[in-house]
């Protein structure tokens, strides 16, 4: 049997401006962004550059879910975004106004430091050791 994660879903207040901070700030790849006018909604997906693995659903959150916008996973870190070169990313990140609630540090794994998206989701940048 083989099986792989292929989305993630990521409940979000509006499309476009998601699609702005993470395709605009993080330099992520828009990979679909299909109107489903039978729903009134989007199918949205995001991926980091240079990925083929998971990408992320971009779900607009309907009435009564605005409550999970930017608190999927209850405060902790919710995504974890490897790089193969954490300075780059980190300095490219912080120019852009990405907001880091955790600078970086060195651990036995690899680099790391926590950013929060424009929702307050948590992600770790880390680049892991080889």
């Amino acid at each position: 049997m083989k099986q792989r994660l292929t989305h993630i879903a990521l409940v979000v207040a509006d499309y476009d401006e998601a699609i702005s901070f993470y395709c605009q700030k993080l330099g992520f790849d828009l990979i679909a962004d299909e109107a489903q006018p039978k729903e009134d909604k989007r199918w949205v997906l995001v991926r980091p550059p240079g990925g083929d693995g998971c990408s992320i659903l971009l779900a607009k959150a309907r009435v009564g879910q605005e409550h999970a916008v930017g608190d999927q996973c209850a405060g902790r870190v919710f995504l974890f975004l490897e790089t193969d070169d954490f300075d780059r990313d980190f300095q490219r990140y912080v120019s852009a106004g990405v907001n880091f609630i955790r600078e970086p540090k060195t651990e036995a794994y690899g680099t790391v430091a926590v950013f929060e998206d424009l929702y307050g989701n948590l992600w770790d940048l880390v680049e892991f050791t080889k």
